[in-house]
């Protein structure tokens, strides 16, 4: 799945590196809690958190998770937006729940970041 149909099932809005739209994205993690992130999650990764500071950002870099939706309708704090295109992971956010967007993400037929860690 592309980024941009991410975005289109989430009714989510690109705060940075729209550019990136036609990245692939093979799967999903969720969670507020960073240590998850980084046990769970696998590279191509679409990151759906609440946790709208630096760390979210850093975080995806060194899990190589390719973008972060902040749920809840959660902005970005301040200077985040610049970082995240330093880094060059696009930032996008909407309004629904962690668990609506979580929930969507599958009917659109993307799997868990977990899953596919259990698969190896």
């Amino acid at each position: 799945m592309k980024l941009e149909d991410v975005a289109q099932l989430l009714g989510a809005k690109f705060e940075c590196c729209d550019d990136k739209g036609g990245m692939d994205i093979t799967s999903v993690c969720a969670s507020d809690l960073m240590s998850d992130v980084l046990a769970f999650s696998t590279s191509g990764a679409v990151l759906l958190t609440g946790l709208t500071n630096a760390q979210s950002i850093m975080t995806a870099s060194v899990a190589d998770v390719s973008a972060i939706v902040y749920v809840r309708g959660k902005r970005p704090e301040p200077g985040n937006v610049d970082l995240a295109e330093q880094k060059g992971i696009p930032v996008l956010t909407c309004g629904l729940s962690m668990f609506e967007a979580c929930w969507r993400m599958r009917e659109g037929g993307l799997v868990s970041a977990a899953d596919i860690g259990e698969s190896r």
